[in-house]
């Protein structure tokens, strides 16, 4: 019951958020919700630490804004191309990423993430330095005007949710329950079976186009694609974020993307300085909130819920 509470609380605060926040710093802050959300069904499920990310999350931009600007294809069509783009780039980099484990995965995809940088700054079409800027929103299934900020805010939002449901089907199914077995035994899973590889390979292409769908959709926000999407530096913001909030917990990514992205924002005028704040908040956090702002809550309510038991059980 309190879960089904949450839950609808929440929506009611989304549906609402518009008419007292800004909507494009909303919409900002559920693109990096989702990549982080994305980002942790990696590393919070199956314990495989990415820092490549930022490439899918670039590279679809790159598409959408190419197939909405040049090509001229609708948004919905110019969003499955870019996720598409980004789940197949996801297929080789994992192909070749998971034969290693630990720092040497990590070491290869960001080197695989700073050749896409390498790409995307010396590609024609991609427009360099510069980026591909002016890109329109179009007009959603042919008649929704995606121009009208708060048409977009929503649009935006069933994009979140779709994603996040995503995730929560795929993290509490069987293929979940064995990525869950495979972050924690992996030799005991292999001997139980399984094919851990192709588990892995099949999780690492879900989270680089779910990583995807948020850069498509972040594109049509800002209409705009550039170098800063595909950088090493986006791919460890989404390490931040996922930490911060809760690494292995559902909302935890959401929490952290939101919590950064308003440091970001609020605190703009401080110039350098938010990179500063941004570490001093993250040494606090790893130092007194080992599992990430949500983890340290759900650890407490647990604690909460184990006392009246206790006390029943002694009384």
């Amino acid at each position: 019951m309190i879960r089904i509470i949450s839950l609808v609380a929440l929506i009611i605060i989304a549906l609402v958020a518009p008419f007292f926040f800004y909507p494009v710093f909303l919409m900002k802050a559920l693109c990096f919700a989702l990549f982080a959300c994305a980002f942790n069904l990696l590393l919070g499920y199956v314990g495989l630490l990415s820092f490549g990310h930022a490439a899918f999350l670039g590279s679809a931009a790159y598409v959408t804004g190419h197939s909405m600007k040049v090509l001229g294809l609708p948004p919905e069509l110019s969003i499955l191309a870019g996720t598409g783009a980004a789940a197949l780039l996801g297929l080789g980099f994992g192909w070749l990423a998971i034969r290693r484990q630990g720092i040497y995965f990590a070491m290869i995809t960001l080197a695989l993430s700073q050749m896409v940088f390498f790409f995307a700054l010396q590609a024609p079409f991609t427009g360099g330095e510069d980026g591909i800027q002016a890109i329109p929103r179009g007009y959603l299934l042919g008649f929704i005007d995606l121009n009208n900020q708060l048409t977009l805010y929503y649009f935006v939002l069933a994009m979140f949710v779709f994603g996040w449901l995503v995730i929560y089907r795929t993290i509490h199914s069987p293929f979940g329950q064995v990525l869950k077995a495979i972050r924690e035994n992996e030799p005991r899973a292999i001997s139980l079976g399984y094919r851990t590889d192709q588990y892995k390979l099949m999780a690492f292409v879900l989270s680089a186009a779910l990583s995807g769908m948020a850069g498509a959709t972040k594109t049509l926000v800002f209409q705009l694609a550039s170098l800063t999407d595909v950088h090493w530096h986006m791919s460890g913001e989404v390490v931040l974020m996922t930490l911060l909030g809760g690494m292995g917990t559902v909302f935890g990514p959401v929490v952290g993307a939101f919590l950064v992205v308003t440091i970001q924002n609020y605190l703009a005028q401080l110039g350098s300085w938010v990179t500063i704040i941004q570490g001093g908040i993250f040494v606090v956090c790893v130092l007194l909130f080992r599992r990430g702002i949500v983890g340290e809550a759900m650890a407490l309510a647990r604690k909460l819920r184990k006392k009246p038991e206790k006390e029943d059980a002694v009384s």
